[in-house]
């Protein structure tokens, strides 16, 4: 491990030695949001929304026993607001403990938005290093320069480029991912929530209309 890591010092410099470790964190923590995402079933809203779906049709029996089967975390927020139904301020109440029971999915994120932008920063900084030295050491050779070791100047000085983008990209697409998982659960419980209200309102309204029906 250690001769590997001197061999990329050699090669590159410090910056690739950098971009490595960070891609060994970058994969790390990627893994483990992925591992949290699917042990607690993170965008797997189908029973969810088959429990939606009967709190909608008015079925609060069924909807409560497929609840109470449900592991995901917006279950037992819903559950446990279907006796409050009709207080003021409930949508609002719920919304909120929805953000905070979804911030531990979504930390961590900044840091693969940091990495993202800078790794091919860092990829730059090796190449803007590499080409000085580079040059330095075509200043010295003077007119007596070797064109093969100034080209393996370069593209050595390129490789950190190459290095901080192979890092940048794949971290940027699983961030997308993860935010595109969570925007989805976030979306679905504001739409849970308003049915959770609803529904009441509307046999109220068919009560009404039932009454007025029998009125005339």
């Amino acid at each position: 491990m250690i001769s590997m890591f001197q061999t990329l010092y050699d090669i590159g410099g410090p910056i690739l030695v950098i971009l490595l470790l960070t891609s060994i964190f970058t994969l790390g923590l990627t893994g483990f949001k992925y591992w949290q995402f699917r042990s607690d079933r993170i965008g797997q809203l189908k029973p969810l929304k088959s429990a939606v779906r009967a709190l909608d049709g008015g079925r609060e029996g069924d909807a409560r026993a497929k609840l109470a089967a449900s592991k995901h975390w917006l279950a037992s927020i819903i559950l446990s607001a279907l006796p409050l139904r009709g207080r003021d301020g409930l949508i609002a109440r719920l919304e909120a403990e929805a953000d905070q029971a979804l911030q531990p999915y979504e930390s961590g994120f900044r840091i693969l938005d940091t990495i993202a932008q800078l790794a091919p920063l860092l990829g730059l900084l090796g190449t803007v290093l590499g080409m000085i030295d580079a040059f330095q050491a075509l200043q010295s050779a003077g007119s007596q320069v070797d064109p093969s070791a100034l080209a393996g100047g370069i593209w050595v000085a390129l490789l950190t480029t190459a290095a901080g983008l192979s890092v940048a990209m794949p971290t940027s697409i699983a961030l997308s991912w993860f935010e595109a998982q969570t925007d989805r659960e976030r979306a679905f419980a504001e739409r849970a929530f308003t049915i959770l209200v609803t529904p009441e309102m509307r046999e109220a309204a068919t009560t009404e209309i039932g009454a007025v029906g029998y009125g005339t």
